[in-house]
């Protein structure tokens, strides 16, 4: 087999590969076996035709085309291999020359990573911030904390925000009553607006056994949308009642004999969190910085089709919340033109980052072993609720195990930056940065965001940017 590499650009090249006939043997001797099992010739069992009389029967033509089918993508690997393309997503294939006896030739035209080294990753300086804990802080905390341990009284008195009530609910159009539309005994907090716009005002004021009606816009079902009149009856209210903040609380809430030792716990937490988001900031921002400092092109394709996965994930989520891509919309303020542009920012920071990851990572040779990739399936298994087997299972009848190692290696080279950065905190204190066992994950963004941490952003390209080699062309003659 011949083979030609010619750069097309920075990002795409095109193979040129030639085969003598003779080395398309193996791709006869399987087409020649298939054939057999699905023709039937008069004298011969299913699956023993001759070769000769197969061409007869199903023409040589058609026994030539499926060979060329079957070998073209292993010689496309194969060539890929040879010549050390690292191709990114399918090729464009197209048969150039296919003379019965004598030679096949094709050419494959594909994106590929670009080619840079990474460099200037030593010495960056980032900006995290502050680990203190405020005093407001801990209030908050403890504050959510006995919350938790609030009671319910009944009160005898008009209710107010922040009473819990018991309601029915029930609603018309035009005065015609909706049969679907009702619910009874609900408890519902007034001041939350967590229900129907309207709600809480005319809550206000009104006592067990008395009702109001409130005109509002109905939400989710066949009315969704329409103007309706809703009327709401109490049937009880309720005062929160918080338990004092004393030392039989704290022996009622933890495990802590007083007040002060619990506040003293709840702050050391505090500040434990806070430095492991001070560690997170200091690898994304790191990151960040270097990715900035790095131009490079970057495939169309790649870029379009990480574009197309996020709006994909951002449309299912929306449809699972039982939202549409327009009230989302009117959430953020924002049009379907700023949306695309921050969706391709993203998508484009992200299919960067990737790129400087994993050219890092080939520089230093970081690899990942059997038992970081089983770190890694454990930690993602519990992040979704499944078991690490599941997961295992899945990822390898997906052929996604190649996508999980890429993430393993990837968190190295976030080490490795975050490392050799120069990392202070905003009142100027160094802080010493850690590797990713010792950081907290940071929590998702949504699909949307374009301003997501880069780590975050590399880690969902990784699927996009890995989808190389693997990948079966298809022939066009």
């Amino acid at each position: 087999m011949k083979t030609d590499v010619e750069e097309l650009s920075p990002t795409r090249v095109k193979l040129t590969i030639e085969v003598p006939f003779e080395e398309l043997d193996h791709a006869f001797d399987v087409t020649y076996k298939s054939l057999a099992k699905q023709v039937r010739i008069k004298g011969f069992r299913p699956g023993k035709a001759p070769a000769r009389l197969i061409d007869r029967y199903v023409g040589r033509g058609a026994v030539i085309s499926e060979a060329v089918n079957h070998a073209v993508p292993e010689l496309y690997n194969e060539a890929v291999q040879k010549e050390d393309v690292f191709a990114l997503g399918q090729p464009e294939v197209e048969i150039t020359r296919l003379e019965d006896g004598e030679q096949l030739a094709f050419t494959a035209e594909v994106d590929v990573r670009p080619k840079f080294e990474v460099t200037g990753y030593e010495g960056l300086e980032v900006t995290v911030d502050d680990a203190e804990v405020s005093d407001e802080q801990v209030d908050d905390q403890v504050g959510n904390l006995r919350e938790r341990f609030a009671t319910l009284t009944g009160a005898e008195r008009p209710a107010q925000t922040g009473d819990h009530v018991s309601i029915d609910l029930s609603a018309a159009i035009d005065g015609e009553k909706l049969d679907d539309v009702q619910a009874s005994g609900i408890s519902y907090e007034i001041g939350t607006n967590q229900m129907l716009e309207g709600l809480d005002a005319a809550l206000e004021g009104l006592s067990a056994g008395e009702s109001a009606t409130f005109s509002t816009k109905l939400v989710g079902g066949e009315y969704e949308g329409r103007e309706a009149d809703v009327t709401v009856t109490v049937h009880s209210v309720k005062v929160k009642e918080l338990p004092e903040l004393d030392d039989e609380f704290a022996q009622m809430a933890s495990e802590f004999d007083t007040i002060e030792e619990l506040r003293a716990d709840v702050r050391a937490r505090l500040e434990q969190v806070r430095r492991l988001q001070q560690l997170s900031q200091a690898r994304d921002r790191a990151l960040e910085k270097l990715v900035d400092s790095v131009d490079i092109p970057l495939p169309e394709s790649v870029v379009q089709e990480e574009v197309n996965r996020r709006r994909e994930s951002l449309e299912q989520q929306l449809s699972q919340s039982g939202l549409t891509k327009e009230a989302y919309l009117e959430s953020r303020e924002q049009t379907e033109e700023e949306f695309e542009e921050e969706l391709t920012q993203g998508a484009t920071s992200a299919v960067k980052a990737g790129f400087v990851l994993d050219q890092l990572a080939i520089q230093e040779e970081l690899a990942a072993d059997n038992s970081e990739l089983t770190e890694y399936v454990v930690n993602q298994a519990q992040r979704m609720g499944v078991s690490p087997d599941q997961l295992a299972q899945h990822l390898v009848e997906s052929n996604q195990i190649r996508v999980a190692y890429t993430e393993v290696v990837r968190g190295k080279a976030m080490d490795l930056i975050a490392s050799k950065a120069k990392v202070t905190d905003e009142s100027g204190n160094e802080v010493k940065p850690e590797t990713a066992e010792q950081a907290e994950p940071a929590e998702e963004a949504p699909a949307a965001e374009a301003a997501e941490p880069a780590e975050e952003a590399a880690a969902e390209s990784a699927e996009t940017t890995e989808a190389g080699g693997g990948e079966q062309p298809e022939a066009k003659s």
